[in-house]
């Protein structure tokens, strides 16, 4: 990105009425946001999200009344026929060039349980997601295909495809899934993390090889008090807390409200940015997207959104959106070979990535965006 970082919103349909989420996204473009992305759920984690708007339908709404890039995350093999996901990415990369991409995980029980099939150990469903990458890229080529393994495809073609194929990204929030998609991704994405565990990410990812753009989402609860965004991140995000395999595991938003009705608000800091000033949100997004990351895409977890666009379009974008992305360029100079990321002077945090620069969607500045692990997908 040429030492600029892209800051993008991300919005969460599990919380957040579809068509609000619309106008969210057309506020964002207008307030300096220069990206979006989206999550892809059948079910909310909990009653209290209260929502579960369908992806594919939003996203070609937003991209039709908005010129920013935008992704989702999906997970292939299960409720979602690989061919299918295919088809829908190849016909919003088709109809939007350059601005659409797709993250790829292994799924939730909450969101793939609704086939009836049973839910398979994550070893197999790491197998069949690997299988799912390697059926959209070859339908997204142009080729029929037939296959017989843990999803089966017999005689698939897509016959309307994009100039360039919509770009297949990685999500992980471990060294090892990072390691593991570095073969076939076009690119990672993670959540907020310490800023350890990031770099620790990173430099799996590119020492096994890894490339493309590293993207980051961040969680956070702002507010006007200190404690109305604990509130709102106690509220919202207390059922989200929990390492995998629980997350993975849970049927229903009933579970996982079940297994958090006794989260305190204080435990909600580990994963949720919390604070009512944004100049220490600012710091603290920046030592993140500071490891070395092309995107952040910033995930307000409280409900209301109108604000929160505003302000930080004004307050935030602006300073984290000179951030230099220091590990892409560590990657392509050697270091990741090594499995070490050098490190550079952060460019001043100034001025936020123009949405309507058309070098921003040139194939090789498609914007990816967060398996199950990164929004839970």
């Amino acid at each position: 990105m040429g030492g600029m970082t892209v800051v993008g919103l991300h919005a969460s349909h599990e919380q957040v009425h579809p068509t609000a989420l619309l106008r969210a996204v057309q506020q964002a473009q207008a307030a300096g946001f220069g990206a979006a992305m989206c999550s892809d759920h059948l079910a909310p984690w909990s009653e209290r999200q209260g929502q579960s708007g369908f992806a594919w339908s939003w996203l070609g709404a937003a991209l039709a009344t908005t010129d920013l890039p935008m992704g989702c995350v999906n997970a292939p093999g299960q409720r979602y026929h690989p061919v299918i996901v295919a088809q829908a990415s190849a016909t919003l990369a088709a109809m939007f060039p350059g601005r659409f991409w797709v993250a790829l995980g292994s799924g939730e029980n909450a969101n793939e349980h609704i086939t009836g099939d049973p839910w398979p150990p994550k070893a197999e469903r790491d197998a069949r997601l690997r299988e799912c990458v390697d059926i959209i890229r070859a339908l997204h080529a142009g080729e029929t295909v037939t296959h017989r393994g843990l999803v089966t495809v017999d005689e698939a073609r897509v016959w309307t495809l994009p100039d360039t194929p919509p770009k297949l990204i990685g999500p992980a929030v471990t060294s090892a899934t990072a390691r593991a998609h570095a073969d076939w991704a076009d690119g990672l994405i993670t959540t907020n993390q310490p800023v350890e565990k990031l770099r620790e990410i990173v430099a799996e990812y590119r020492g096994a090889g890894g490339r493309g753009d590293l993207a980051l989402q961040v969680h956070l609860s702002w507010a006007h008090t200190e404690e109305q965004a604990l509130a709102i991140a106690h509220d919202q995000w207390r059922t989200n807390i929990y390492d995998p395999p629980v997350c993975w595991d849970l049927a229903t938003p009933q579970h996982f409200d079940v297994v958090a009705a006794d989260v305190p608000p204080e435990q909600v800091r580990g994963t949720v940015l919390v604070s009512a000033d944004v100049s220490r949100l600012v710091d603290q997004i920046g030592e993140l997207v500071d490891v070395g990351f092309d995107q952040v895409y910033l995930h307000h977890v409280g409900q209301e959104l109108e604000e929160f666009v505003d302000v930080f379009g004004e307050r935030v974008v602006p300073q984290l959106a000179g951030t230099a992305a220091t590990a892409t360029g560590a990657a392509s100079s050697g270091a990741a070979s090594s499995g070490t990321a050098t490190s550079t002077t952060p460019a001043p945090r100034h001025a936020a990535a123009d949405p309507h620069d058309p070098h921003l969607y040139a194939p090789e500045h498609q914007q990816p965006g967060p398996e199950a692990e990164v929004g839970h997908a």
